[in-house]
């Protein structure tokens, strides 16, 4: 029987702001990495795709050139939006994530090795694809494959920090520092659960790239189009069956509060849902219609909204696996207001910075091939 004493103790440190302040930082800043993760890693996906398509394809090559060189911009947002997130994890859950980073050490060591080999890869093909065309496929896939075993990683890691009680036996099990979370029951529907959202916002992200492009050249942004959106569609339609898989592997007592018996979560899930199929029916009409406008405005507000909501389920359900263990009345708060408000300055400016620079650098940006 699991001692819940056996928790190491929080940072006795007070809070330098409410506990509802971080908790709700760390929901809108996991937001906003995870775009801009699904971004990069979608947009690598199905620019391979377009590559190995081009053979029945006039643009193939040309749409791997164009979205490989915004790749390289989209992991340098995934990496700085994801600071913040984690510090937050750390801020509130530290007791949890370092135990649990301790138990895969080397793997998370690692991730730091891994994400500098996949960026250097993708600028390489962004920046020498012209001259060395042959290599940069495999290039491309080597990262995007790197990119695929961090996430992968990072599942293990997060998945473990909710389990307190599993602790013990991984840990004398073997302390070697490999002890990856595989016979966690949510692992691999959860890994799948992300993976295959970045398909689906990747398509997004290729399709505001045609948006972008649809009165300069209209044949080559609907090739875009078509390739974005119906990746979004299958990637989406297919997250009912991961997701639901997702939620019957989770024990009971927690599948529960998404299904009546706590009424925010099963609101959550129920606005999810509807949102999803929103956002299919709409990408379905756009296509047909060749509507650029409702799949690039409608389609990725509805699914920012959808982003926001899961992000929100998902903390609920670390609250609730780590309810036995985790008390938030715990802290102590001693409110640092000026040190607050120019984190929330500097936070609001980096992000519009952001923006600017994905608008400037990374969206609208156009290659080489793309001119010729």
């Amino acid at each position: 029987m699991f001692d819940p004493s056996m928790v190491p103790t929080p940072d006795p440190n007070p809070l330098p702001a409410p506990y509802w302040v971080f908790k709700l930082l760390l929901v809108v800043t996991f937001a906003l990495h995870i775009l801009a993760m699904n971004f990069m890693l979608g947009g690598a996906l199905l620019a391979l795709l377009a590559r190995w398509r081009q053979k029945g394809s006039q643009f193939g090559t040309r749409i791997f050139y164009d979205v490989a060189k915004k790749v390289p911009v989209m992991m340098a947002a995934t990496i700085s939006l994801g600071i913040a997130p984690l510090l937050f994890v750390q801020v509130l859950y530290g007791q949890f994530f370092y135990t649990s980073s301790i138990l895969v050490a080397w793997p998370w060591f690692l991730v730091l090795v891994l994400v500098v080999c996949a960026y250097y890869g993708f600028y390489f093909v962004s920046y020498q694809g012209q001259r060395r065309h042959q290599a940069v496929g495999r290039v491309m896939l080597f990262s995007t494959t790197l990119v695929l075993i961090i996430g992968f990683i990072y599942t293990n890691n997060l998945t473990l920090s909710q389990v307190p009680a599993n602790w013990a036996q991984k840990y004398f099990s073997s302390t070697s520092g490999w002890g990856l979370n595989l016979a966690e029951p949510t692992l691999v529907p959860r890994y799948l659960h992300f993976m295959t959202a970045a398909v689906a916002v990747g398509g997004l992200y290729l399709v505001l790239i045609a948006w972008s492009k649809w009165k300069q050249d209209q044949q080559y942004a609907r090739a875009i189009f078509q390739l974005g959106g119906k990746a979004f569609l299958y990637a989406t339609m297919s997250q009912f069956v991961i997701g639901f898989w997702f939620l019957f592997s989770l024990p009971k007592a927690l599948r529960m509060i998404f299904l009546g018996a706590d009424s925010l979560a099963t609101s959550l899930l129920c606005f999810g849902l509807v949102a999803a199929l929103v956002s299919i029916f709409m990408m379905s009409a756009a296509l047909k219609k060749d509507n650029i406008r409702l799949a690039a405005l409608g389609v990725t507000s509805v699914t920012a909204l959808d982003v926001l909501t899961m992000s929100t389920m998902r903390e609920l359900l670390r609250m609730a696996y780590l309810k036995p263990y985790y008390n938030p009345q715990q802290f102590a708060v001693q409110t640092q207001w000026s040190p607050f408000l120019i984190f929330l300055v500097l936070f609001v400016a980096g992000v519009a910075f952001w923006f600017v620079m994905l608008k400037r650098y990374g969206l609208f940006s156009k290659t080489k091939a793309a001119q010729q």
